[in-house]
């Protein structure tokens, strides 16, 4: 009779078209892992799918759960609100589940600071250059120029928060950044071995970006 064991939290961070949803998406089909599906107030994107990419609530109901505590985690991001609820959370962890997060540093804050029994590890993840990271954003689907730079201006604030992270890894080609995040969580979970990174590296990088 095998002992059944919780799943851990992975929290995947960083400005916003640096990739960190593509990574989540590509480690929700790892053998054990899923998604967990934000709320938010936000109109959907023309190629996102309501109970996949998120549950989309007007802002009274998005209000009326954050009355009732619903959330283990909410935060106001460009002008909208996005948050997770805690029930499916915690079933797929008390499942043996991993459960993936797709959030900013103000819901990794929050997630870290309540008292609850799994293992969090969090990654956050850079651009290679700040041209590459507007060059992402202008092909999404923000035809609108202000949009974009309304993104880059957050991108300061967002990048300063690298140093609460666990892990941090610059996403300059997907491939190579996936395996590089893979070998770290199956380092975690399967032998529990504590990882590092380059931080003076990573420090130089973001001065880089940033200066």
């Amino acid at each position: 009779m095998s002992l059944k064991t919780d799943g851990s939290i992975f929290i995947f961070s960083s400005p916003s078209g640096a990739g960190k949803t593509t990574l989540v998406d590509l480690f929700s089909k790892k053998e054990n892992f899923t998604i967990s599906i934000s709320h938010t107030t936000r109109n959907p994107r023309s190629n996102e799918i309501e109970g996949k990419d998120y549950y989309f609530v007007s802002q009274k109901k998005f209000e009326n759960m954050i009355k009732q505590n619903e959330f283990l985690e909410f935060a106001r991001v460009f002008n909208n609100l996005y948050g997770t609820t805690k029930t499916p959370v915690y079933q797929n962890l008390e499942n043996g589940k991993n459960v993936l997060f797709d959030i900013d540093w103000q819901g990794s804050k929050q997630i870290k600071s309540k008292d609850i029994k799994f293992e969090i590890f969090s990654f956050f993840v850079l651009p290679p250059s700040r041209e590459v990271l507007q060059k992402r954003l202008s092909n999404r689907d923000m035809k609108d120029k202000l949009i974009v730079s309304e993104r880059m201006k957050e991108f300061y604030s967002d990048i300063k928060h690298w140093v609460d992270y666990d892990y941090v890894v610059i996403n300059d080609d997907l491939d190579k950044c996936y395996k590089e995040i893979s070998n770290v969580i199956d380092n975690s979970i399967l032998v529990k071995k504590e990882v590092s990174y380059n931080k003076e590296f990573i420090a130089e990088h973001v001065k880089k970006l940033t200066s």
